[in-house]
């Protein structure tokens, strides 16, 4: 396990800056003289107490609440302290070292400064919350939407690790099945025949694509879509951006390379963040100077990375062959895999004949809208929405990460390949049993039932310092 997590820890829980309120969280076993020391009292479990905050010469540092929660019903499982006072840099750094000062002569030696989401990686280790249940912490912290708070809630609640537990369960069970077949072989009975192995198999990949599909929508919610706008210059790029995030964040004139460089906006559809970036008009001409030249290049670098791209087209030359064939271009240099969505947009300035010219180069899916006055806009909308994979009845689903769809996306493996197995059970029933447990294993990884120190340690990093 990860070093230094039996030594006591102590660290400001609150934002830096200058706040109405400020709070130093001390956590480690046996406080209770260390308590007695910094305070001069005892207090009462779980009972806020309004009392000075003393130096070592007795004077006040602050006067505030103290809030004692002897282990282990604490959010550590440890004994924890917390002291709230008035939130200034400079009175919350004067408890802290006073804190420290005081441990060595309390017997509390080796009260350390705490690490980014040491709380929270002890509230782990000491059993009080899971591992998807630790990073749902950070989650609802860091939820930049309504939607995206209330399925971090859910899942530190424990939603998503009793879904978790579920598969584990049925799959534990089958498990068991086929390590009986294989334990007693001279039996007549089969064991698995018997039980209905198949169906249970079946059922439990019922239930493991339930859980992804709710798992995909959270971790939507969490990472939000990376939207790229693109396309040749004056096709409407940055009036598109500004009509979806309802303000005016890029320039826009009839110029020709007026955007030079990348502007991003995050904008929420039905609580779903979306990332869109607005980038340099794509072209090769002499007229490119130095700064736009930079501008395109960045441009492309922002497409390789996107989860979707816009392609956006210009209504009122749709009928030209030099943009015919610059579009053409850009659509066989676009990197594969990606996402594309083609977009027709100044329809505002477009008779119907215009768009009957297109013929054939408009597809089926295409979207056709005014960046300008707004037609289409809605629809775009809902197709980005499409793209992300979000359902409608999204309310109760629970935050997942991107290292849980990984693990889900093992297990559904592995139950592919028990599947196979299963139906030559006589000859791989050994091989069955090892996918089985392989795909325990995924799931473990999960809630934190197997899990190296470094997966750990990179997971807790990312909180912030005092959580």
């Amino acid at each position: 396990m990860l070093p230094q997590h039996h030594d006591p820890i102590a660290a400001v829980a609150t934002a830096s800056g200058r706040g109405a309120v400020g709070i130093v969280r001390v956590s480690g076993k046996g406080l209770a003289p260390f308590v007695q020391a910094l305070l001069g009292r005892d207090l009462k479990a779980r009972e806020a107490t309004y009392l000075p905050f003393p130096d070592q010469m007795g004077h006040p540092i602050d006067h505030g609440l103290a809030l004692w929660f002897p282990g282990p019903h604490s959010y550590t499982g440890e004994d924890v302290l917390e002291l709230q006072g008035h939130g200034g840099p400079v009175v919350m750094q004067l408890l802290l070292a006073r804190c420290l000062a005081v441990a060595p002569s309390a017997g509390l030696e080796g009260l350390r400064l705490a690490r980014a989401g040491e709380f929270t990686e002890r509230a782990f280790l000491n059993d009080k919350l899971d591992l998807a249940q630790a990073e749902a912490v950070a989650d609802l912290i860091d939820a930049s939407t309504e939607a995206a708070a209330r399925s971090a809630s859910r899942s530190l609640a424990g939603a998503f690790s009793e879904r978790i537990h579920g598969l584990r369960e049925a799959l534990i069970k089958l498990r068991m099945l086929v390590e009986a077949t294989l334990d007693f072989p001279e039996e007549e009975i089969d064991f698995l025949k018997k039980a209905d192995a198949e169906g249970q198999l079946s059922r439990l990949q019922d239930a493991l694509s339930a859980v992804q599909s709710e798992a995909q929508q959270g971790a939507l919610l969490r990472d939000g879509l990376r939207v790229v706008i693109a396309g040749q210059p004056n096709a409407g790029k940055s009036s598109l951006l500004n009509a979806l995030a309802g303000a005016e964040l890029a320039i826009v004139t009839p110029i020709a390379g007026t955007t030079r460089d990348v502007v991003q906006q995050t904008i929420q559809i039905e609580g779903v963040p979306l990332h869109v970036i607005d980038t340099a008009g794509l072209r090769e001409s002499p007229d490119v100077d130095e700064v736009e030249r930079i501008g395109i290049e960045r441009a492309w670098g922002q497409i390789q990375k996107a989860d979707a791209v816009l392609f956006l087209h210009d209504l009122t030359r749709a009928h030209e062959t030099a943009y015919q064939q610059a579009d053409a271009a850009i659509a066989a240099a676009l990197p594969p895999g990606v996402t594309v969505l083609p977009v027709w947009n100044k329809l505002d300035r477009c008779v119907p004949a215009t768009l009957e010219a297109l013929g054939d180069r408009r597809g089926p899916d295409d979207m056709v809208l005014s960046a300008k006055n707004g037609e289409g806009l809605e629809a775009l909308r809902q197709r980005l929405l499409a793209l992300a994979g979000w359902q409608p009845s999204g309310d109760g689903v629970f935050m997942a990460r991107e290292r849980h769809l990984q693990a889900l996306v093992r297990v559904h493996d592995h139950l592919m390949a028990a599947q196979a197995l299963l139906l030559a059970q006589a000859e791989h029933l050994d091989l069955l049993a090892e996918e089985l447990r392989l795909a325990q294993h995924a799931l473990g990884e999960i809630t934190g039932e197997f899990s190296a120190d470094d997966l750990l340690g990179e997971i807790f990093s990312r909180f912030c310092i005092g959580k």
